[in-house]
């Protein structure tokens, strides 16, 4: 699946839609998004879906595992419209292999602005996207899941590992704990007293068995906003069923000044500062880890790394409190 930017090319298309499939060509041959434009809202357009029907690929039992592939995305495409949550149509699928060696998707393009350029450029223009997509953060909190994991998994019946979320988030945290350890000689110093801290915010967390629907990594740069002001979905192949503290620690994280608008209230004060702290040891671990390759943009990962590094460390009681 690759990334999604104005358009999407998680996939491909069918000789009926002759156009549609030489777009799908062109991405697999050249591996970039395709663009092509969205049918009319009257014309009754359904997805065409080329190659014979097929049980769903397993997803993974991890919580956290890659989330990428047209079953994941054709599953959390159909959970966010069935609420009326706007995603990029699916255009066309297929899973032939007869357009390229994979599986294809041709989705709508979504012409304009991120959220995130377009609160960064024009905050009053992006006031009517925040307010649509606080009412989509509500509608998908509300709609609760029989167990936690990815929405395809779940809606197939499966399990996904782990006794609950924050059981989940807690082995995630000590991992990358451990991880930002062996990369970086402060974490190395303070590892015992972090990973105390980290175990005593976990042990504050009450026990839940109703879990919402999450997109796992909503930053304003996966909101796209259509012609209409109305916010569009992207990237949402690792839809899943979780605690709703776990978005809403990233949310705050990544709109920062904007968060205040998306909160909703009534949130866990423990599970939001458990699942905070979890989520900047992931932001050290995370951009370390690609430092050890070749990724391009080593500066923009040397600061998110060192940014929450920061973070991470005023959680120790010399620094900040327990910041309970």
């Amino acid at each position: 699946m690759p990334s999604h930017g104005r358009s999407s090319a998680t996939g491909g298309a069918s000789g009926a839609f002759h156009v549609c499939a030489e777009a799908a060509r062109r991405a697999c041959t050249a591996s970039t998004s395709t663009t092509t434009p969205p049918p009319s809202s009257t014309s009754g357009t359904r997805p065409r879906t080329t190659g014979p029907p097929r049980a769903p690929a397993p997803t993974g039992s991890r919580t956290f595992s890659p989330a990428s592939g047209l079953d994941l995305f054709e599953a959390a495409r159909r959970n966010l419209h069935q609420l009326g949550i706007r995603t990029p149509q699916l255009l066309l699928a297929d899973r032939s292999g007869s357009l390229c060696p994979a599986d294809l998707a041709v989705v709508e393009d979504v012409p304009g602005d991120n959220l995130e350029s377009l609160l960064r450029r024009d905050p009053a223009r992006a006031a009517p996207a925040m307010a649509r997509l606080a009412e989509a953060l509500g509608v998908m909190r509300g709609h609760a899941g029989p167990r936690f994991g990815k929405v395809a998994l779940v809606d197939g019946g499966g399990s996904s590992d782990g006794a609950s979320c924050e059981q989940v988030v807690l082995d995630r945290a000590f991992d990358d704990l451990t991880e930002a350890a062996a990369r970086d000689p402060r974490i190395a110093a303070s590892h015992d007293p972090l990973r105390r801290v980290v175990g005593d915010l976990a042990a504050r967390v009450p026990t839940r068995s109703r879990y919402g629907l999450v997109h796992g990594e909503l930053g304003p740069d996966h909101v796209l906003v259509d012609r209409d002001g109305q916010p569009v979905l992207i990237d949402i192949e690792g839809l899943m069923f979780f605690d709703v503290e776990w978005e809403h620690a990233f949310l705050r994280l990544r709109f920062g000044e904007h968060y205040a608008g998306l909160s909703g209230g009534d949130l866990d004060g423990h599970r939001m500062t458990f699942y905070t702290l979890a989520m900047h040891l992931s932001l050290v671990a995370g951009p370390l880890r690609l430092l050890d390759g070749d990724f391009p943009e080593r500066d923009v990962m040397r600061g998110i790394a060192e940014d929450n590094l920061r973070e991470a460390l005023d959680f120790l009681p010399a620094s900040k409190g327990d910041r309970t």
